[in-house]
């Protein structure tokens, strides 16, 4: 039986994000949802209000043995803007942040060490927000798989299909 490890990631819209880490080989389970923020069990509308503190991210349940932490965070950088603060795209507020939330000591010591590394690819500086894990809420189902089940939509089609693309081309190999 594979062991299992969870990252939580936000970078912007999680349809986006989400759609990415379904497709990696080793990963598991890829959830939309919402943390960081102090509303106990937020809903859409209230966290793209912006008052609620949370960020759109995505849990990731991965298998370390097929995948590592370092894996993830190597895409994390690629498929998203982490040089834009509270903003990806057109999407802005403090819920598309760029976040990187860590379940323990060995994350946070993997995720700063990315950061640094993956400074020299970027020309401003690496604004990902890099805190403790709080508690995960499951958006609600309709956003779960969405561009799956809505690839024709325009935001699907002009966001999350040409970040789709640039994971493939880049990591290939990492296609489950």
């Amino acid at each position: 039986m594979a062991k299992e490890e969870v990252a939580l990631l936000g970078g912007g819209c999680f349809w986006c994000i989400e759609a990415v880490y379904r497709r990696v080989k080793g990963v598991t389970s890829a959830v939309s949802g919402y943390a960081g923020g102090a509303l106990p069990d937020p809903d859409y509308r209230s966290v793209c209000s912006g008052t609620t503190g949370h960020a759109e991210v995505v849990r990731i349940t991965y298998d370390p043995d097929t995948v590592s932490y370092e894996d993830l965070l190597d895409i994390f950088w690629v498929i998203h803007n982490p040089t834009t603060l509270n903003r990806q795209g057109a999407d802005v507020g403090t819920q598309y942040r760029s976040v990187i939330y860590y379940h323990n000591d060995a994350q946070r010591d993997a995720a700063e060490t990315a950061i640094e590394q993956a400074e020299a690819a970027f020309q401003d500086p690496i604004v990902t927000e890099l805190a403790p894990a709080p508690q995960f809420y499951p958006a609600e189902a309709y956003h779960q798989n969405y561009y799956d089940l809505n690839p024709m939509q325009g935001y699907c089609q002009m966001v999350i299909a040409p970040k789709l693309q640039k994971f493939m081309t880049r990591f290939g190999e990492k296609l489950g």
